[in-house]
């Protein structure tokens, strides 16, 4: 099992060669939250995550003949890149098999550090499997995502950062996937300081390590915007340790991290992914159980795809009040879209969007549905304008 002293260890070998990266207090989160908040912003590393920790540590224990063998991991996303990137600085052949799925972002990024990549397989265990095929064949040392001793222990130096830099810490609060990260960060904590309380957050799609440990039967989704936590059988060597060590497990929505996605934009200027932005999500959902705490919170990674984050952000303005689509009914004469437009501009709206609607409406002949999406301030707002439209006699309601 995993101790304390091979986390010790594990700093030492990767100082230097993965960033320590800052721990600072957000004001403005902390006053939102009712706490006093601490980010650990690991999206800062080389490449966007804290998986490198694991990955620097597992590749430079390797033999010689391991070393000239070379390694071989089976990633969709951030462990591809981690192993990628440190086999390419410590000159090994590094293979890695990536499903068939997997979007041309990622694999031209995990290319561009060397790797060899193969695609295969429509799901995660079918690469998987292909991935120790391939390690048997041609004598590749297979580097788990999670279920791993070393990469267990160099997850874990993350949280020997946080309590240098914080000892006052008084809450941990970490995204769960299959689990290498919060069963390395409980471990070190938990020596470091046994009083401190270690949370783990999962999505409510992706319930994997809550039903091993409170032997619940969660029905499992087959997608979730926290794709970097979506696993569906946590690691062996990690449940004793989560067990033993981590004090809750949280479940949130898939709005709720969506809703953190833009906060972290918005208030840090920083760009989390889904699984990242998981942890603030609990403790927006569970203000509750950390309020008044002094709580370190970990931003494990922000790789995600431009066009997931542009629909979240349209989403996140949508569901702040700051974008709207309502549909205002009038007559089909001239001057009628001039006379709406001008009543939106008075009220201080912005019109993004506009489309006449003849066909699709149960409206008189005569009438039409003006459809419009408009940029407002918040939800006062757009109840302003729907009484303006009301005032002037216009029927105008809000849309889906």
């Amino acid at each position: 099992m995993l101790e304390f002293a091979d986390i010790r260890q594990a700093a030492a070998r990767i100082e230097g060669q993965v960033l320590n990266t800052p721990c600072v207090e957000s004001r403005t989160l902390s006053r939102m939250t009712g706490t006093q908040l601490f980010l650990k912003f690991e999206n800062l590393q080389f490449t966007s995550s804290f998986k490198e920790r694991g990955a620097c540590n597992k590749l430079v224990q390797l033999g010689p003949d391991e070393r000239a063998r070379g390694v071989i991991a089976m990633s969709a996303g951030n462990h591809a890149q981690g192993v990628a990137y440190h086999a390419q600085r410590l000159g090994l052949r590094a293979v890695i098999v990536m499903p068939s799925f997997t979007p041309g972002v990622k694999v031209a990024r995990t290319r561009s550090f060397g790797a060899e990549v193969v695609l295969h397989g429509d799901t995660l265990e079918a690469a998987h499997q292909h991935a120790q095929m391939l390690a048997a064949e041609q004598g590749l040392t297979f580097i788990h995502p999670y279920d791993d001793e070393a990469i267990m222990a160099g997850q874990g130096t993350l949280a020997l950062e946080m309590l240098e830099a914080r000892p006052e810490l008084e809450v941990l609060v970490v995204p769960i996937g299959g689990g290498g990260l919060i069963g390395g960060v409980a471990t070190a904590a938990k020596a470091i300081k046994p009083d401190i309380r270690v949370v783990g957050v999962q999505t409510r799609r992706f319930p994997a390590m809550v039903n091993a440990i409170t032997g619940s039967t969660l029905p499992q989704g087959v997608s979730t915007i926290a794709e970097g936590i979506a696993v569906g059988k946590p690691g062996g060597h990690c449940l004793p340790l989560i067990r033993r060590f981590v004090d809750d497990l949280l479940l949130v929505d898939e709005g709720d991290v969506e809703q953190a996605i833009v906060m972290l934009l918005e208030i840090e200027k920083t760009l989390a992914e889904g699984a990242g932005a998981a942890a603030l999500a609990a403790l927006l959902v569970e203000r509750a159980q950390f309020e008044g705490k002094r709580v370190g919170l970990v931003l494990s990674g922000g790789n995600i795809d431009p066009m997931l984050l542009a629909a979240i952000i349209g989403r996140g303005m949508v569901r702040s009040g700051r974008m709207v689509r309502i549909a205002v009914s009038t007559r089909d004469v001239p001057g009628s879209l001039a006379r709406i437009t001008q009543l939106v501009a008075q009220v201080g709206a912005n019109v993004q969007e506009i489309h006449h609607q003849r066909a699709f409406t149960l409206l008189a002949a005569q009438h039409v549905d003006i459809e419009m999406v408009l940029q407002t301030r918040d939800a006062a707002h757009i109840q302003e304008l729907l009484d303006r439209f009301e005032a002037e006699g216009m029927s105008a309601r809000k849309l889906a």
